[in-house]
């Protein structure tokens, strides 16, 4: 008896062991199709964050630019800062740069409020200045 003519129960040898492979291949696919389905999904969630993010950096864009509009500041520099655009008078040439050191630049007109406003808004006033922390020094006790 050859194992191409063996029968087990009624069944060729060679009929059982086609009938198992066929059936191994059939789970394998279905594995392998569930298994693609599942990253496909996640590839598409992973593109989805990549949009909104890239919309978030767009967003993010837009308001930087906005932040740095020289109007504005150019007006945070005069309301907190005291500074305005440097007149015809205050230019110098190079020969006085020498004499120019020597002499203390005067005290700014307005005092300056070193607490600029982030978040400025033109027309809306800015919340008063948070009070100052005021922290004690620490004294060490002597040794004994």
């Amino acid at each position: 008896m050859s194992v191409l003519t063996r029968r087990v129960r009624g069944f060729r040898l060679v009929d059982l062991v086609a009938v198992g492979l066929l059936a191994a291949l059939i789970l394998g696919l279905y594995l392998a199709k569930t298994i693609a389905g599942s990253e496909r999904a996640e590839i598409a969630q992973v593109e989805k964050q990549i949009e909104t993010e890239r919309a978030r950096i767009r967003l993010l864009q837009a308001e930087n630019a906005r932040l740095e509009q020289p109007a504005r500041i150019e007006h945070l520099a005069e309301t907190y800062l005291g500074l305005a655009p440097v007149s015809i008078k205050h230019e110098i040439t190079t020969d006085a740069l020498a004499s120019a050191a020597t002499h203390p630049p005067p005290a700014p007109a307005k005092p300056i409020d070193p607490s600029p406003d982030p978040a400025y808004v033109p027309g809306v006033t800015a919340p008063p200045p948070a009070a100052p922390v005021v922290v004690e020094p620490h004294v060490a006790e002597p040794a004994r």
